[in-house]
């Protein structure tokens, strides 16, 4: 495998729209792809929420990490937030995932930041199992909460 990470840019558009689909799928949901404009806006606009990482083998893309920053984190330091850490079947068990976190902590790093945060649902053993693999420890100090923005 020739893995290769690099960060999106507008012309990934629609393989990231593949890929959220395929998320959406894989926890339950429709399976419908991202808006692509609506993509394009958040991702590569004049305001960008998010950045994203492709895991490519040659041509084929095997999988996504999106993160963003927040603040603050320990005192006034930042953290980097991995959103989602997605790989596809193909991908799974040949050092995808773990190829992502290691450019993610790069990233963190030179970025000056202070940690890297992400949750993980706990109905997702594959993804539990990785992180633990990983040596990483479950951080019980915090609970979760969501609210929709519109009734």
């Amino acid at each position: 495998m020739a893995l290769q990470i690099h960060r999106a840019t507008e012309d990934d558009a629609g393989i990231i729209s593949t890929l959220i689909g395929e998320i959406e799928a894989y926890y339950g949901g429709d399976g419908q792809p991202g808006d692509i404009d609506q993509i394009r806006l958040l991702l590569f606009g004049a305001q960008p929420v998010a950045t994203v990482l492709l895991a490519r083998d040659g041509g084929e893309v095997l999988g996504m990490a999106s993160y963003t920053y927040l603040w603050p984190a320990a005192g006034a330091s930042h953290s980097l937030y991995l959103k989602e850490l997605f790989v596809r079947e193909d991908g799974q068990r040949q050092g995808v995932g773990k190829a992502f976190m290691g450019e993610l902590q790069a990233i963190a790093r030179e970025a000056g930041c202070s940690r890297i945060e992400w949750t993980a649902d706990l109905d997702n053993p594959p993804a539990l199992g990785f992180y633990e693999a990983l040596g990483v420890k479950r951080h019980e100090g915090k609970v979760f909460y969501r609210v929709p923005t519109a009734p």
